[in-house]
């Protein structure tokens, strides 16, 4: 299958204060994909002009052998996808980069998987540029997200080549799908959540100031009963920082931190749909907030009502407007779902997102100043 690319330049939207929101361009990733499946892409620029982009692909999700595939966009154009990490676990139950987490194996103990050969299946990568030079790739291996733990990759040459495979601290998952947010004092805070049991759900955020060395696990809001995962973080101005939270509750969930994400405060209905579907979002270089989310209520299945795919966009993180629809399929057939989003340095949004789990697409945004 050829890819799809459409350039839609100066496209009319809703206008929100003194911007307006165009689609300047959309593309399919991949030709000729080397899995049959692939789901939860994650985005990042390398250096200016040039992308990076993963997602977990394989048989199917929760499959073995389900790995990590990234590809490049170099040059205006997407390389073939190569797989950069995998599942497999070693005969000694030592990793090239460490000992396995605990209860990693039958009764408890470091020893091989049960899994066919060992062979885990990998989940949800978060890309991440702390800094000028090394890059990351933080990424799930397990059995389902009940029981599996996070692991890290290095890179120094942009993602052409990388490190030995790490599991991180017992506790800690990593960014559980969105990316983290490096504050102006160097803090990062990885945003994450725990898949407790089929009914317990919660978000929390993985607050380092040593560079990746330590985290520290802050929760948000244990007390409340909504399931909720997979936060996303924006920030604002005075220390004050909010997470978006896919939920149960056909609404995205939102919680406050006014002190740069040490303390939350109780999580709340925002007036935004949500079908019980992953959401991202991010905070953009002129303050405004930006949103990519299914605006749906949940369906029969949890499969389901992820047809139709939208950005919103809001100034105080409380008033959203819609002003791009990406996709307006059917919520029984078609699954658009687990964007990423990020903005590159010449101010250009890009968003990545689940294209009926065959492949992804990659969408450019401009916000255009109205004078």
């Amino acid at each position: 299958m050829k890819p799809l690319l459409l350039c839609l330049c100066l496209l009319p939207v809703t206008v929100l204060g003194q911007s307006r929101f165009i689609k300047v361009k959309e593309e399919l990733v991949f030709t000729d994909p080397p899995f049959a499946q692939c789901h939860a892409s994650t985005l990042l620029e390398t250096r200016p002009g040039s992308l990076l982009l993963a997602v977990f692909g394989g048989a199917h999700e929760g499959a073995a052998g389900v790995a990590i595939w990234a590809s490049h966009h170099e040059k205006g154009a997407w390389q073939q996808p190569v797989k950069v990490a995998d599942g497999m676990l070693p005969a000694t139950g030592v990793s090239a980069g460490g000992s396995l987490p605990p209860g990693v194996g039958k009764g408890g103990d470091l020893s091989p998987a049960d899994s066919s050969s060992g062979n885990y299946p990998c989940w949800n990568p978060v890309l991440f540029k702390p800094g000028n030079s090394i890059l990351w790739l933080f990424y799930k291996v397990g059995p389902n997200p009940r029981e599996w733990w996070g692991m890290l990759k290095t890179s120094a040459d942009d993602g052409k080549t990388w490190g030995a495979a790490n599991p991180l601290p017992v506790g800690i998952l990593g960014p559980v799908k969105n990316k983290p947010v490096r504050l102006a004092d160097g803090t990062i805070l990885a945003p994450s959540s725990v898949e407790v049991s089929e009914q317990r759900w919660q978000a929390h955020i993985e607050r380092s100031t040593d560079g990746g060395r330590h985290w520290q696990f802050i929760p948000i809001d244990t007390a409340n009963a909504a399931k909720v995962i997979q936060p996303s973080i924006l920030q604002y101005p005075g220390h004050h920082l909010q997470v978006l939270c896919r939920s149960n509750q056909d609404k995205i969930m939102t919680a406050w931190s006014h002190d740069d994400g040490l303390t939350w405060g109780k999580l709340a209905p925002t007036t935004l749909p949500n079908p019980n579907s992953g959401t991202d979002a991010v905070t953009l270089k002129s303050g405004t907030q930006l949103l990519v989310y299914n605006p749906t209520m949940q369906g029969r299945e949890w499969f389901n009502s992820r047809g139709k795919l939208a950005v919103a966009v809001s100034k105080d993180g409380v008033h959203w407007q819609q002003v791009l629809v990406l996709e307006d399929g059917s919520n029984d057939t078609n699954e658009y779902s687990y964007p990423a989003v990020i903005q590159a340095q010449d101010g250009l949004v890009h968003i990545s997102y689940t294209y009926n789990r065959k492949n992804v697409k990659h969408v450019v945004v401009k916000e255009v100043p109205v004078h």
